[in-house]
């Protein structure tokens, strides 16, 4: 799907209803939706009939293979190693197809996300990532709450999956100016099921990954997260332009126990590099309606909890490193060797050795990356 304007991205092993509710909005766009799902024959059968008037590729476990195999000849297992099996980090392979096809940007979207009657999610993100509007925040405690731009249905106050625990992260002590700036990425949020974590949406009563408490609507349709605050991006409907891909590997994910949280470290890079380029990223509009499926929240809790743990200390880390270099792929290899001399600073053995394996396939996606420019 080469020439194109728009990749959408999404992993999945489910029927994609809602890519299908997105033609009438793509219809004036050149696009194509690029599927990580697992291989499955039937399903597939069922989403081409969906798609049947929408460009489409599929690319499960054969097909990603023959890839490596096409780009790295004997030595494809090596790289073929850096995507992750059955989990949602997977949609790191898609980042690399539209890295190669360079379109104008890349969306990410989640196959449980929905359009809501009259915004158009092609045009809200793409006003935020080429239009210098919006306002911008900084935070005195280093962690901007993204749910404190979405009215909810509590007046509790809550934080996404991914932030920060520590006291000096949930201080909200925010400075807002005004005067907007063009971005490099934008996450939208979420109608209906806020991205809470485990803990959280258990707190609330949530056996089965959801609770009763909802997202409305944006309270500013975009927010610019200043330089040197971070916050939790979540990547179910998120835009970005392809420059940043050398920057944006979704990390190695369901492994040792460890699983959801590979946006959000992801994004912490990202935001690391991003300040020190001197682009920007956004938050807000597109609002989509997030029609999360059943899951077990204890089982979610367990892949989670140990995250949790080491989220704590790696954001200071990066935080912490002195980047050297001008380029994406220059910053995201400083970052990376800065990490490989301090992981070791964690005390749990466990996570020592989750946090080496993230290390290696860092460096090896910078080798995929540079085969590719």
């Amino acid at each position: 799907m080469k020439n194109v304007e728009v990749d959408i991205v999404v992993a999945s092993t489910n029927i994609l209803e809602n890519i299908k509710r997105l033609e009438v909005t793509l219809a004036k766009h050149s696009f194509g939706i690029i599927v990580v799902d697992e291989g499955d024959k039937g399903l597939r059968r069922k989403n081409d009939k969906l798609f049947s008037s929408m460009p489409h590729v599929y690319y499960g476990p054969k097909e990603r293979e023959e890839w490596f195999k096409q780009h790295f000849g004997m030595n494809y297992h090596r790289y073929l190693s850096v995507i992750p099996e059955r989990c949602h980090a997977e949609t790191s392979f898609g980042f690399l197809l539209a890295y190669e096809e360079q379109p104008e940007f890349v969306i990410e979207l989640d196959d449980d996300v929905f359009p809501i009657s009259g915004r158009n999610i092609m045009d809200c993100h793409a006003n935020n990532l080429f239009n210098s509007n919006g306002v911008t925040v900084h935070s005195k405690g280093r962690w901007y709450n993204s749910l404190e731009n979405l009215d909810l249905s509590t007046i509790t106050r809550l934080f996404p999956r991914g932030h920060p625990y520590a006291t000096e992260a949930r201080t909200e002590n925010f400075v807002w100016s005004n005067g907007g700036k063009e971005c490099v990425l934008n996450m939208g949020l979420w109608a209906g099921c806020p991205d809470l974590d485990a803990l959280t949406i258990l707190y609330h009563g949530g056996l089965d990954g959801r609770c009763d408490i909802e997202g409305k609507k944006c309270r500013r349709d975009k927010v610019i997260v200043s330089k040197g605050t971070y916050f939790a991006l979540c990547s179910m409907n998120t835009a970005f332009l392809p420059k940043i891909i050398p920057a944006f590997y979704q990390l190695y994910m369901n492994f040792l126990g460890v699983d959801r949280f590979d946006d959000i470290w992801s994004g912490i890079f990202l935001k690391k590099i991003v300040d020190h380029v001197g682009d920007n990223v956004s938050l807000g509009e597109p609002v989509v309606h997030h029609a999360k499926r059943a899951r077990d929240t204890f089982k979610d809790l367990r892949k989670e909890l140990e995250g949790m743990r080491i989220n704590e200390a790696l954001w200071k880390m990066v935080d912490g490193t002195q980047l050297d270099g001008k380029t994406y792929w220059d910053l995201y290899h400083s970052l990376t060797h800065s990490l490989a001399e301090n992981f070791l600073k964690l005390q749990n053995s466990a996570n020592r050795k989750f946090m080496l394996t993230q290390i290696e396939r860092m460096m090896l996606w910078l080798e995929i990356i540079d085969k590719l420019r």
